[in-house]
């Protein structure tokens, strides 16, 4: 039963990823498929480590994770590919090329 509630977790989690990271596919397609990677990494080396988790079973759930998170992550990039941050008063901004801030 164990087996059965893990694989359909891990399904679980997959499609909720893909529905979350959907409306952000079509600006950052990039941004998802290398976070899901590098969570499918991070998951397999956990299913590894930790007891009672398999190696599949870890790989899905951090490509599921890793996919969101990327979605999330690329979506703050605007038209013109700029990646805009946060400053300690909240305000948003971009750095230019020549390393400036420029805010919105």
């Amino acid at each position: 039963m164990f087996t059965r509630f893990t694989t359909l977790s891990s399904t679980a989690l997959i499609a909720g990823a893909i529905a979350f990271a959907g409306p952000a596919s079509a600006q950052s397609a990039g941004e998802i498929l290398k976070g899901g990677a590098i969570g499918g990494v991070g998951g397999a080396a956990a299913g590894a480590i930790i007891p009672g988790l398999s190696v599949g079973d870890g790989a899905l759930i951090g490509a599921a994770g890793g996919a969101v998170i990327g979605g999330i992550n690329g979506a703050k990039n605007d038209k013109k590919h700029r990646r805009y941050y946060r400053d300690s008063r909240g305000r948003s901004y971009y750095v230019n090329k020549r390393g400036e801030r420029r805010y919105r």
